[in-house]
């Protein structure tokens, strides 16, 4: 069945994975993003592009009303490409305030038009120490002190305001550490890596398949179970975008 469906950051590295394989299943797309110029890349890919701030409550509230889309899939970040370490602590900040804030306009815009599904990008290595594997249901490490306290802020607001954004359906795909193209990372990570595609390709299962609630994204490895996901969605950490 043929859905409309809005991404929340089409522009960026999995957005850009994730677009083709909706428009393959016949669902049409819109996206949003800060640039004019790739929102004319999003046009000839066949992406209705909407260049809008999410931080901009009232603009973003205009841009989702003119799809009315059925379906919400939040990739926004704001990284540094190959998470340059001279960059990233003051993006862990404006990454984190994307989360919480912008998740905030995200899902108010996609309530006030009735989308029935939302599904948004967290991260997979915010549990707290436990036995492994670590499943959905353990904790975030919400006690950590230092530069990923930050992080783990964020990710909690954002997953609060999606899990409890009823009447929508609430999804969220914990991801590993990506690599692969548009990332800035060719090698997998030594820590819960996670395909660019592959996590792509999380998101777009996630439209029609499985309940509401948190699923783990990450290749296999003795940390963090993706048994969720296999089960649920029918995930493969193994899939690669053929274009």
């Amino acid at each position: 069945m043929s859905l409309r469906i809005l991404v929340a950051g089409a522009a960026g590295a999995v957005g850009r994975r994730l677009t083709p394989l909706l428009l393959r299943a016949g669902h049409h797309v819109a996206g949003t993003t800060r640039s004019p110029m790739r929102a004319e890349a999003l046009r000839a890919e066949g992406v209705k592009p909407l260049v809008v701030d999410v931080f901009d409550a009232a603009a973003l509230a205009e841009a989702v009303l003119s799809v009315r889309p059925e379906v919400v899939i939040h990739q926004l970040t704001d990284l540094p490409a190959g998470l340059d370490p001279a960059r990233m602590a003051e993006a862990l900040v404006a990454n984190a305030r994307i989360r919480e804030i912008g998740t905030r306009h995200l899902v108010a815009a996609a309530q006030a038009v009735g989308s029935r599904r939302l599904i948004a990008q967290s991260i997979a290595w915010v549990y707290a120490p436990g036995p492994p594997p670590l499943t959905e249901a353990a904790p975030l490490d919400l006690g950590r002190d230092g530069a990923g306290a930050v992080s783990i802020r964020g990710v909690a607001a954002l997953e609060e305001a999606v899990l409890n954004a009823a009447p929508m359906d609430g999804v969220v795909l914990r991801y590993g550490r990506f690599y692969g193209p548009g990332t800035g990372v060719d090698t997998p990570p030594a820590a819960l890596p996670l395909h660019v595609d592959a996590a792509a390709y999380a998101a777009f299962l996630a439209v029609e398949r499985g309940a509401p609630g948190i699923y783990n994204a990450v290749e296999p490895n003795d940390e963090v179970s993706t048994a969720k996901a296999v089960g649920d969605l029918g995930w493969n950490s193994a899939f690669r975008l053929s274009l």
